[in-house]
Formats: structure tokens, C-alpha cells, sequence
């Protein structure tokens, strides 16, 4: 595995982080928006776990990123379901992202 294909995920994995925080920040309170607080603030921990596994590379990294795209996956699904708002419009495209550099990296079972 190469050096870039870590750092594209350490990368999208801070971006993505950066999103979910700012997403649970905005939805936290709001009536109906429990369960995107939850799947942000989750999304995000995992995002920074990976990213960090990721600095070191081997199979930390490879299982880390399993859980990061699971995670980002639940997390832009939720989001995508209030797309009327612009942040959870955010948070699910640079969850999507996350998930997609994390695959690269992740052994995903198809």
C-alpha cells in the first residue's frame, strides 16, 4: 500500500471529522435530529481514530478503515435524509468521500 493511498484517507478522514462535528453542532437540540447528532459525533470519533491508525499504516490501519467507512456509510445516509439543510448536505458528501478513500485502504467484504 502506498504512502499516498494513506494519506488520501488521513486527509479525507480530518475533512470528514471537521464535517460530522460542525453537522452535530448545528443539529444538536433540534427536534428530530437525535439521531444525526449520534451518527455525526460517532462518524467523526472513528474518522480520527482512523486517521491516526492510518499515520502508522499496517493492519491497525486496515481495520480502522473498515470501521471508518461503516461508519461514514450509516452517517451520509442519515444526512442525505435532510439535504434540505446545508450542513447535513456537507457532512454527506464528505462522508461519502471518507468512505471512498477508506476503501482503498479497508478489505471490504463484498
Amino acid at each position: 500500500m502506498s504512502h499516498q493511498n494513506f494519506q488520501s484517507c488521513i486527509d479525507a478522514c480530518i475533512a470528514c471529522a471537521v464535517a460530522c462535528d460542525a453537522c452535530a453542532k448545528e443539529c444538536k437540540g433540534m427536534a428530530g435530529h437525535e439521531q444525526i447528532v449520534a451518527l455525526c459525533l460517532a462518524c467523526a470519533d472513528e474518522c480520527r481514530k482512523c486517521a491516526e491508525a492510518c499515520k502508522s499504516g499496517g493492519d491497525a490501519a486496515v481495520k480502522a478503515a473498515e470501521k471508518c467507512v461503516a461508519a461514514c456509510e450509516a452517517c451520509a445516509t442519515e444526512c442525505e435524509k435532510n439535504a434540505d439543510m446545508a450542513c447535513c448536505e456537507t457532512c454527506a458528501a464528505a462522508c461519502r468521500t471518507c468512505a471512498e478513500e477508506c476503501s482503498s485502504i479497508a478489505v471490504v467484504p463484498a
